[in-house]
């Protein structure tokens, strides 16, 4: 049995989209970066957290395997979580407007053999987006529950000049280094 300790809809189709059949855990776990804390540890040491708290929480481990990520954008050494308000997810798109930025995507298994984990980075580039597009795209609501306040996946494509790396793994599962750590060889 394979579970997902996210809530994330996009997780959900994505893992799906592996032909993976899986069922989601809720965990809570605090998203907080320490100072001292780069960017790539950040998200690795939180998929990992939630991976950890996944497995902790489930009273019969044998033949489960527990599957966690986490997706952030940086910019320089910012990293923009999931806005809090439109405020914030204004601030977020003017800053990354006409910019690239990279996407982080973490993974981290969790089975009776122990635990694995993957990298994703990607870069994303902006076109300058104009005061209006970000106004519209902010009261669309897409931004909001999305790392850097956007979603490539939908109204968002349009803001995207270039796109190095995994698309996936910026909607925030990459496939390609979550099948190799589930041990799976064809995706079908």
């Amino acid at each position: 049995m394979i579970y997902l300790a996210s809530q994330s809809p996009r997780r959900r189709e994505l893992l799906a989209q592996l032909g993976v059949q899986h069922q989601v855990l809720r965990v809570d776990v605090l998203e907080l970066r320490s100072p001292s804390e780069t960017a790539v540890h950040y998200v690795q040491r939180v998929a990992r957290d939630k991976a950890d708290a996944g497995w902790s929480g489930l009273s019969d481990r044998h033949l489960v395997t527990v599957l966690a990520a986490d997706t952030e954008v940086v910019l320089g050494d910012q990293v923009f979580g999931k806005p809090g308000n439109a405020e914030e997810a204004r601030a977020m798109l003017h800053r990354l407007s006409g910019r690239t930025h990279q996407v982080l995507s973490a993974v981290c298994v969790i089975d009776e053999s122990g635990r694995r984990e993957a990298l994703s980075r990607s870069e994303v580039s902006f076109v300058a987006l104009e005061a209006e597009d970000i106004e519209r795209y902010v009261a669309s609501g897409e931004p909001f529950g999305k790392a850097g306040g956007y979603a490539i996946q939908g109204r968002a494509a349009a803001f995207v000049r270039h796109l190095s790396g995994s698309y996936s793994g910026v909607m925030g599962l990459p496939l390609c280094e979550t099948a190799q750590l589930l041990g799976l060889r064809h995706a079908t």
